[in-house]
């Protein structure tokens, strides 16, 4: 199997490719119509990703079976284009969780001590003691969390460490979850924060969470109150939070931006950073060894399923709900030419398969296929597929709730 990797990668992650019987093609610095080309002549089955942009004439007329993008958000793949063309994207969920939670408590701290401007001014060759000794301190203040998958999971022992109160919203909170996780649930992002003394973002990017975090949301935040984003820049209406900044003396740590370079190392204009309130870095939250060593041993698990099972671990685009309206279970003996005549007959009925398994019983004699169909075939059509074939032992059809 011919695996492309086209991205900085751990050479863990690449010798274990090569363990498990991969043709590893390391190309970290393939980008655009570079890349474009590159997949066209190298004919690779598997793409590896981190920051790299995967638009639609990459996949066009390729050989790309699967795109794994090494690392947790995938929003720099075209999922939908990739879809269409029957290729899996699968991505690292919760390997970088921790790094991410470690830096945005980073950004907390930094803010509260002043960290960047006490650096700025030693380098100036200027001590002011006076200026800088004003922290507030972080033990009981409230920390308010937006969305609590794994890394706002991840923040929540850190700020209990600390003696912090943790309010959150999340669509997958409830009562059972909160009470559990030992915290305040609310209802609303505006709810938090108006609730709290610092908020910290960890959603992902979809286009229900793009500009969550808007006017209304800083219009409700305390003045002074500390926001940490590590998530994606466009979750931010930035334009909001800059005019946040200027109103309510908000003061803010990013980890991520709205306009980034598309590359590692570069030229960044945006005046956005240079607000004297913001403290900003390089959308390094993953950027730990730990956590770019577990990456890539999760990008081998996914690329060995694939290779030895067909089963892609971890995969974004397999569809929750099909078109089909019922499943017609078909009792058989373990014969072939069974299933292909079955088949056949639902082909000249003009009816779309959707989903299919045929689970095999102990001894290889019998087994049952479930066929998810499009439409139900007629009655008639199915005693007469049933007395044409000896070996279909039992038809029957189950109605699928709509």
């Amino acid at each position: 199997m011919r695996v492309l990797i086209a991205d900085n990668f751990e050479q863990s992650g690449k010798d274990g490719l090569r363990a498990i019987g991969c043709n590893v093609l390391f190309e970290p610095k393939l980008k655009d119509q570079v890349l474009v080309d590159a997949i066209h002549s190298l004919h690779p089955e598997v793409l590896i990703v981190r920051s790299t942009q995967v638009t639609e004439p990459m996949l066009d007329a390729s050989s790309l079976k699967l795109i794994v993008r090494a690392g947790a958000g995938y929003n720099t793949i075209d999922v939908a284009a990739a879809s269409k063309r029957g290729i899996f994207v699968s991505n690292c969920p919760g390997k970088n969780s921790i790094a991410v939670a470690e830096l945005a408590f980073a950004l907390i701290l930094a803010l509260d001590r002043r960290i960047a401007d006490n650096v700025i001014a030693l380098r100036a060759g200027q001590w002011n003691k006076a200026e800088f000794s004003k922290a507030r301190g972080l033990f009981g203040r409230t920390l308010g969390l937006i969305g609590i998958g794994q890394i706002g999971r991840e923040m929540i022992p850190r700020a209990k460490a600390f003696g912090m109160p943790v309010i959150a919203q999340s669509r997958s909170l409830d009562a059972a979850k909160t009470k559990e996780l030992g915290i305040e649930m609310k209802s609303t992002p505006a709810e938090v924060a108006a609730a709290a003394d610092i908020v910290s973002v960890h959603v992902a990017l979809t286009k229900e969470t793009r500009n969550l975090i808007n006017a209304d949301f800083f219009a409700a935040m305390r003045p002074g109150a500390y926001f940490i984003n590590t998530s994606r820049g466009e979750v931010v209406d930035q334009s909001a939070l800059s005019a946040a900044i200027r109103a309510k003396s908000i003061r803010v740590g990013l980890d991520v931006f709205a306009d980034e370079p598309a590359t590692g190392s570069g030229p960044f204009t945006d005046p956005f950073a240079s607000e004297p309130n913001l403290y900003g870095t390089h959308h390094i939250g993953a950027s730990t060894e730990q956590a770019q060593e577990a990456i890539a041993a999760e990008t081998v698990r996914i690329v060995r399923s694939f290779k030895e099972t067909g089963h892609v671990p971890n995969a974004v685009n397999i569809a929750g709900r099909t078109p089909a309206t019922c499943i017609l279970v078909v009792r058989h003996r373990d014969r072939p030419g069974v299933l292909a005549a079955v088949l056949d007959a639902i082909s000249e009925a003009r009816i779309n398969v959707q989903e299919m398994e045929n689970t095999i019983f102990a001894g290889a004699e019998a087994a049952v296929a479930q066929i998810h169909l499009e439409s139900a075939p007629t009655p008639d059509s199915l005693q007469a597929l049933q007395r044409a074939n000896p070996d279909i032992l039992d038809l029957s059809l189950i109605t699928l709730a709509q």
